[in-house]
């Protein structure tokens, strides 16, 4: 278990399911996500998720993204581990509308980053998030990504972000920065 200011993340549970498979099968989180509507019946889904959580990837760490009162309002993971080169990928996305824009995502990130750059040899996080949108990128601005570079991929267009162990303990020894 992960704690924020504002969320804890804490390992998936099947009681995720219901949940992750609304939020999959929306059209504007499919969209904001730029990955395929899930099609798949509920039961399949229920199926394949169960799987996933009896054999968990050794290179993608997933945590759901509770409010401090228990409420189950999205998701976050790192993955695509690669220890050779010291760096991951991170994506993260809050499902429940109602907490968009309340300062959840960036606590999330906030609190995923100190987890990994104080529990692995991770030296480097990226991302990737839609040109369009702006709300991710400043929430990962506030969190000390910094732009990298551009993609088009599959009919995409992404920003690219980065931030180093070094920066973000950097951010830490002066607190007034992240605030």
């Amino acid at each position: 278990m992960i704690i924020g200011s504002k969320v804890i993340l804490r390992a998936k549970r099947l009681a995720d399911a219901q949940d992750d498979y609304a939020w999959q099968t929306d059209p504007e989180l499919a969209q904001l996500d730029a990955v395929p509507l899930l099609t798949t019946s509920f039961s399949q889904y229920l199926s394949d998720y169960t799987s996933e959580l009896h054999y968990p990837s050794l290179i993608r760490h997933r945590f759901a993204i509770e409010t401090l009162g228990g409420k189950h309002i999205g998701n976050c993971a790192y993955y695509g581990v690669n220890e050779a080169k010291g760096e991951a990928e991170l994506g993260i996305m809050i499902g429940n509308r109602d907490c968009w824009d309340k300062g959840y995502g960036a606590d999330a990130v906030g609190a995923l980053l100190d987890h990994i750059f104080r529990r692995t040899n991770l030296k480097r996080i990226h991302l990737k998030t839609l040109d369009s949108n702006i709300r991710a990128q400043k929430c990962f601005q506030k969190c000390g990504f910094t732009l990298c570079g551009h993609l088009v991929k599959d009919g995409f267009s992404f920003v690219l972000m980065e931030i180093y162990r070094r920066q973000w303990q950097e951010r830490q020894a002066s607190p007034s920065e992240t605030a």
